[in-house]
């Protein structure tokens, strides 16, 4: 785990800890290289803690993800029948209500995001991880991603389109984020 210093137009030092338990410090352009080294090593404490929280964080996610095994041929396959016998019908359904129309549905099996929508070409992606989740939860994906064929961004129309067609989606929002960091 390395600490990364990187000089920019701030005004304060700033330090982080990313996902792979590297520091990011973040200091203004000129600032000795003593007053960053004393700055790190103040903040040890809290380094240490941080680094701790990461790791506690990542490895509930690794437990979450690794209770859908997609290791074998078979195992990815009987995953992919069941995401299509779960989302295909909510997809034509909030379609229908919504009057939009996806070009393709496909699936791939990520842990960064749960789905995506390409707005030019409509094409929906959803994780094959959606497995994981309440069907309700998978209902909000669904209706996300469908909602950025008539709003592309996630401005307040967007989220009028949400509370129209999903008026529970911030609770589905907040019980997914849930299960995935807290499981």
């Amino acid at each position: 785990m390395a600490i990364i210093v990187t000089y920019r137009k701030t005004k304060a030092l700033r330090m982080s800890v990313v996902k792979n338990g590297d520091v990011h410090v973040s200091a203004p352009i000129g600032t000795p290289r003593s007053v960053v080294e004393k700055f790190i090593e103040e903040n040890k404490e809290w380094i240490g803690k941080a680094r701790e929280n990461t790791y506690k964080r990542q490895k509930q996610r690794y437990d979450f993800f690794s209770q859908l095994p997609l290791n074998t041929r078979e195992e990815c396959d009987e995953a992919l029948e069941r995401l299509k016998k779960l989302i295909l019908p909510m997809v034509e359904k909030y379609a229908r209500l919504m009057n939009v129309s996806p070009r393709h549905v496909y699936y791939r099996s990520t842990i960064s995001r749960w789905g995506s929508c390409d707005v030019k070409t409509h094409d929906i992606c959803f994780s094959a991880y959606l497995l994981l989740l309440p069907e309700w939860c998978v209902e909000h994906v669904v209706v996300h991603e469908l909602a950025h064929l008539i709003v592309p961004n996630h401005g307040k129309e967007f989220y009028a389109v949400m509370d129209k067609y999903f008026p529970r989606w911030k609770e589905a929002k907040a019980e997914t984020r849930r299960l995935s960091i807290e499981h």
